[in-house]
């Protein structure tokens, strides 16, 4: 018979999966739900909704901390900086606005789609996940954490709790490329965040590309070469040859060519997004 459990305190969540580390863990449910498919009658779950510690977007001096039960709803209604507005952004393009009511951020990064929009604006802001298990809590950059397709580095017993990020002067923009503008899976997406100093120049670059590899990539040649450049130097900064570590496929969405030629114009259009009236 199925088992559906729903604990109170993140002790009683963490006793349970260490009881049964096969338990799926329910949040929003979006992803886990179509993925289960007729089987989610018979799968056992982990509903771990009723752990109010879990909820909120808060900020402070040492950033921004998205609780393992926020929506994307919740990020979006947030008075957040300039600079996480590519996370906002993101959450715009997460399916429909019911999906963006009850999918959590956490639950989009555990979920682990090459296509996920919320993975690429969290790298590119350096991101963390923090962990809860029977170990205590630790965090792992979200570089480290996304290991493949549907993987992440999450041991038996271990369970999301939130995800941080530093604090992010200057700004930040996000745009996905897809076969039509709302409720679709990425062909291709960008998110860019960029600090500049009075003349406008860059001192600061993270751009992360998703769906056009495994897991979402930073671009830390491009990232470096970026720092001194202007708005207008764009076009001849952003060059194919600093677009490395991508591994593009054909698919049903787009040819791997397609989505190869896509991501420089991409990123140029999410970095002048950014840098429009700074310096």
């Amino acid at each position: 018979m199925a088992r559906y459990l729903r604990p109170q305190t993140l002790d009683q969540a963490l006793a349970a999966l260490q009881a049964e580390p096969g338990l799926r863990v329910i949040a929003g449910g979006t992803d886990v739900y179509p993925a289960l498919g007729d089987a989610a009658a018979r799968a056992h779950l982990l509903d771990i909704t009723g752990l109010t510690d879990l909820r909120g977007v808060h900020t402070g001096d040492d950033g921004l901390r998205i609780g393992a039960l926020a929506s994307w709803t919740d990020v979006q209604r947030a008075a957040l900086a300039p600079g996480y507005r590519a996370l906002q952004q993101a959450g715009r393009e997460v399916g429909s606005v019911q999906i963006q009511n009850a999918g959590t951020v956490a639950g989009n990064v555990v979920n682990a789609s090459p296509a996920a929009d919320g993975t690429v604006a969290l790298m590119a802001l350096d991101a963390q996940v923090e962990i809860a298990g029977p170990q205590g809590s630790r965090r792992v950059p979200l570089s480290d954490f996304v290991t493949g397709v549907r993987r992440v580095a999450l041991a038996p017993g271990e369970l999301v709790v939130g995800l941080h990020l530093p604090p992010a002067p200057g700004r930040s923009a996000f745009l996905k490329l897809g076969a039509r503008r709302y409720l679709v899976i990425s062909i291709v997406m960008v998110a860019a965040h960029v600090a500049c100093d009075d003349q406008g120049a860059i001192t600061r670059a993270s751009v992360a590309v998703g769906a056009c590899s495994p897991v979402a990539r930073r671009l830390p040649g491009l990232e470096a070469a970026l720092v001194g450049a202007r708005r207008a130097d764009l076009a001849q900064v952003v060059s194919g040859d600093l677009v490395q570590g991508l591994a593009p496929i054909s698919d049903v969405r787009a040819g791997a060519d397609y989505r190869a030629d896509a991501v420089p114009v991409l990123i140029r259009r999410a970095l002048a997004a950014a840098m429009e009236d700074m310096g």
